[in-house]
């Protein structure tokens, strides 16, 4: 997906100066603990399905159609996993950016995972015991995923 016109004309305004942004991340679980995979078109490795919340958007919502758009597969949220706030990183373009990561549990309704966007290689579920390597963030989200604790994770030191 091309960058969002609310960011475009934001940057129109503050160039490549920091950016703070909410993002939303979905740790997807079948019922047989297999987890969605998405294969980013920008840098070729697996992830969990993710995006940035539009203006007014409602996190939650934001979430199942995030993993929409990416993957064809309809979803439900179960709960917020955690709140974090990621270190600010750069783009290649020198835009900088810096997120506030919500990260929810879900669980697909219907629809088969396929490539459904132009940010995604591939898309597929694969068992939670074998899949391709997530960066350690991501696999910090699947940790907490699956615990049992209804209250979101949240740093408080």
């Amino acid at each position: 997906m091309a960058t969002p016109k609310f960011i475009l004309e934001l940057r129109e305004k503050i160039g490549h100066d920091l950016l703070w942004l909410t993002g939303i991340t979905a740790v997807v679980l079948d019922d047989t603990e297999r987890i969605l995979l998405v294969r980013r078109a920008d840098d070729g490795r697996w992830s969990l399905p993710a995006g940035i919340l539009e203006p007014g958007e409602q996190p939650a919502i934001a979430v199942v159609r995030e993993i929409h758009e990416e993957t064809a597969v309809e979803a439900a949220v179960d709960r917020l996993v955690s709140i974090e706030a990621l270190p600010p990183s750069s783009y290649p373009n020198g835009d900088q950016v810096q997120y506030l990561d919500l990260c929810f549990r879900c669980h697909p309704l219907r629809g088969e995972p396929r490539v459904n966007d132009d940010e995604s290689l591939e898309v597929a579920w694969f068992p939670l015991t074998d899949h391709p390597r997530l960066s350690p963030r991501e696999q910090t989200c699947i940790t907490n995923a699956l615990t049992n604790t209804p209250t979101p994770i949240y740093a408080t030191t």
